[in-house]
């Protein structure tokens, strides 16, 4: 097993164009990392810099104690899962996750072992003597991974693995990676642009931006704590609502005004260790998530800042919760509150912010001044 550690990794192209700058990271081994950020971010360029399959610009990638710039791809010691599962279509299941231990002249009765091994933690071994046309496709992903498994690597690199599957099957491989990941004890990295799935089984994030990391921590961390106005809103469903502001001092309390006549304080505890103080005066984005919205009567009437009054513009029941689409003073928000909600779409509502809640960033810079 191995750790690794990427230091200022660039990927440069012909023609000046740079997909991967100064990327950064250490990665222990048994880790589960995700690469996570929208189209075109560089993760993908960087997974396969790290597979061996794109040269590496600048900098240096050590796999374990070794460097391995140079070192060919079949020589790393690693596995890599695609998204469009890459099986042989006239290869049975079998053959197809023998496949690269023949190449390697494993011996036979050590393949069937790996193979059968594999297949029983994977419960794909009723379907070793089918071929890809007959299986659906979470099995194909199934028997795409079991390819990886039988190679017993070092490190596994998964591109967006699951991005083919349907909603339901996506969200059953995702525990089942979870899963294996815990049973393998193997370092996996793994690529995807769905914040959910990063959420739910990394045990650090790395979220990229224009070929830059943006933040890397674990989800909550990431959550609670987001570095900058482009992590906060990519991180979390339905994203985190941002309202333009202005910070003002009153009474020595810091406030965020907005909107005609609205304001929240900015509590003490918030406010401690940070240089809010040189922002007085400026424009700040203010931000707060849906679910730290209210429209509960008990909440509204203990709030002593932070009630605001919306327009409901679109109201959607999901059953254990509804989202109303608000307008306040032409902002546009997403309030996540209780099922049972009355509000209707026209109703004109208040709604109460949590301040404990709040999230203010620099407006110039969009990098976080409190959390």
């Amino acid at each position: 097993m191995a750790g690794l550690s990427l230091k200022h990794i660039y990927k440069k192209y012909a023609g000046g164009v740079t997909a991967v700058s100064d990327f950064c990271l250490d990665i222990e081994d048994k880790e589960f990392i995700i690469l996570v950020g929208p189209s075109g971010c560089g993760k993908s360029t960087t997974l396969r810099m790290i597979a061996g399959l794109e040269e590496i610009s600048e900098g240096e990638l050590y796999i374990g104690d070794r460097l391995v710039n140079e070192v060919a791809p079949k020589e790393r010691d690693i596995a890599m899962v695609f998204q469009n599962y890459a099986l042989y279509p006239h290869m049975t299941v079998f053959e197809n996750m023998a496949f690269g231990l023949k190449l390697r002249k494993t011996p036979k009765d050590e393949i069937k072992r790996r193979v059968d091994e594999a297949a029983r933690i994977l419960d794909i071994a009723h379907l070793l003597d089918r071929k890809p046309a007959a299986l659906s496709g979470g099995q194909r992903q199934r028997v795409a991974l079991g390819r990886a498994i039988v190679r017993e690597p070092q490190v596994f690199l998964l591109d967006e693995p699951l991005s083919n599957l349907d909603a339901k099957l996506r969200a059953q491989m995702r525990t089942e990676l979870s899963k294996l990941h815990m049973k393998l004890g193997t370092t996996f990295i793994y690529v995807t642009h769905d914040q959910t799935e990063a959420m739910t089984m990394g045990d650090r994030i790395v979220v990229m931006k224009d070929g830059f990391i943006q933040q890397v921590d674990t989800p909550q961390n990431l959550y609670d704590s987001p570095t900058n106005v482009f992590v906060a809103g990519f991180i979390g469903s339905p994203q985190m609502n941002f309202i333009d502001a202005k910070l003002v001092e009153k009474d020595g309390k810091y406030v965020v005004e907005f909107g005609n006549n609205f304001s929240v304080e900015v509590l003490a505890s918030k406010a401690k260790g940070t240089n809010i103080a040189d922002f007085v005066g400026k424009e700040v984005v203010l931000g707060i998530r849906p679910e730290n919205l209210s429209d509960e009567e008990m909440v509204l009437s203990n709030a002593k800042s932070g009630v605001i009054e919306c327009t409901v513009e679109v109201t959607e029941m999901m059953g254990s919760e509804t989202y109303l689409y608000l307008n306040c003073d032409g902002n546009q928000m997403i309030a996540r509150v209780e099922p049972n909600s009355t509000a209707k779409a026209g109703d004109k509502i208040k709604i109460a912010l949590d301040v404990n809640r709040v999230h203010i960033f620099d407006k110039e810079t969009e990098k976080v001044i409190c959390n």
